[in-house]
């Protein structure tokens, strides 16, 4: 069967817009002659306002991606950049690889020049995971001793407190300050225990588990403990999110501290969703194992956001922006998402609310 060059052509054009990369192609003169739709939705533009417009025009904010490319058509040199390239996509900026290539003939002749774009959101998500288990690592070994040395002082502080509690009769007004001796030393034996549970290794007790189960168990505490106050808790739950393997104990302390923060975030009115979902875009996985999809549970709070400075340092042991808080609370939700080998993100806006995002293995 003979091919036509139309039919052929279209085939190839197929394929290009099959490719999950985007893939734009300038001709000699630098004009766009090619557009696929993942580079549409990468640039945030679409195929009418770009093709048959020379390359620098719709480009000129994106100052690296137009030198590249009038290099690579001036030189025929193939440039790659994974570093410096970001998009700003629906008004939030993706980091982008970028990589030229000359378009050649036959002959060997340059007729123009191949952008390709690949989005690297996913992967500096996993970087900034990787660098926050690490930092976690660090401070855990200092965190661990410190612990260890308090604790040790701690029960002798405390035991002399109760022996003087009950040396004093019930009208004397020293049993007032050994009260608030013993409050205070059982805080600071709160703040060392979550130190150890912040820092100590654990072995997963690993079991089947129904994740809508947890949660919707913890959304009915929570609607009960907001007592007067307007807040509005939702759920959206993917019913297609079969049980899979985890630490039920741990699943439970990670989404009751975030469930909690959210309804705290809110104050006396205000909305908080919690949306589960199967995450097709993250696959993790080991040498030696099969891929693995995520399950994703976003928690979402129309609260006042938190400020672009502060997101860096959330998951950092005592940092705090409650007046009573510890600050070890976000991070021993991290290190309970790194054991299940999973990862948890940050989304806020001030003004516009804030979304913690847990991404879980789905393992069966």
């Amino acid at each position: 069967m003979t091919i036509t060059a139309d039919a052929l052509k279209e085939y190839y054009a197929n394929i290009i817009d099959s490719v999950g990369d985007g893939v734009l192609v300038t001709d000699r003169e630098g004009l766009v002659t090619l557009m696929n739709p993942a580079a549409e939705e990468l640039t945030g533009m679409s195929r009418r306002q770009v093709q048959g417009h020379p390359f620098r025009v719709p480009f000129r904010n994106a100052r690296i991606l137009v030198e590249m490319v009038e290099r690579t058509s001036a030189t025929g040199m193939t440039i790659s950049d994974y570093e410096n390239v970001v998009l700003m996509t629906g008004g939030h900026p993706v980091p982008v690889s970028a990589a030229t290539s000359p378009l050649l003939q036959e002959s060997g002749e340059r007729i123009g020049v191949i952008l390709i774009l690949r989005d690297l959101t996913n992967v500096r998500e996993l970087e900034r995971a990787v660098r926050q288990s690490d930092r976690l690592s660090a401070l855990g070994t200092l965190a661990a001793g410190l612990a260890h040395e308090i604790k040790n002082p701690l029960g002798g502080i405390k035991g002399a407190a109760q022996l003087l509690e009950q040396e004093l009769s019930a009208e004397n007004e020293m049993r007032e300050y050994t009260r608030i001796m013993l409050k205070e030393v059982s805080r600071v034996n709160r703040i060392v225990e979550e130190l150890l549970a912040l820092t100590s290794p654990r072995k997963l007790k690993l079991e089947e588990i129904n994740l809508h189960r947890i949660i919707g168990d913890l959304i009915k505490l929570q609607r009960q403990a907001r007592g007067d106050r307007n807040v509005v808790i939702q759920q959206q739950f993917d019913p297609s999110i079969p049980p899979f393997l985890a630490d039920e104990e741990l699943l439970t302390q990670l989404f009751l501290n975030l469930i909690k923060n959210a309804v705290e975030a809110v104050g006396d009115v205000g909305l908080v969703r919690i949306a589960t979902r199967v995450h097709a875009d993250y696959r993790m996985t080991q040498q030696g194992e099969r891929r693995t999809r995520m399950v994703a549970v976003d928690i979402f709070d129309d609260g006042p956001g938190i400020p672009q400075e502060q997101q860096e340092q959330l998951f950092t042991p005592f940092f705090t922006t409650k007046a009573t808080g510890t600050g070890l609370g976000l991070a021993i939700c991290q290190k309970i998402v790194s054991e299940h080998r999973g990862l948890l993100k940050v989304q806020s806006s001030p003004g516009k609310g804030t979304v913690f995002t847990v991404m879980l293995p789905l393992i069966q």
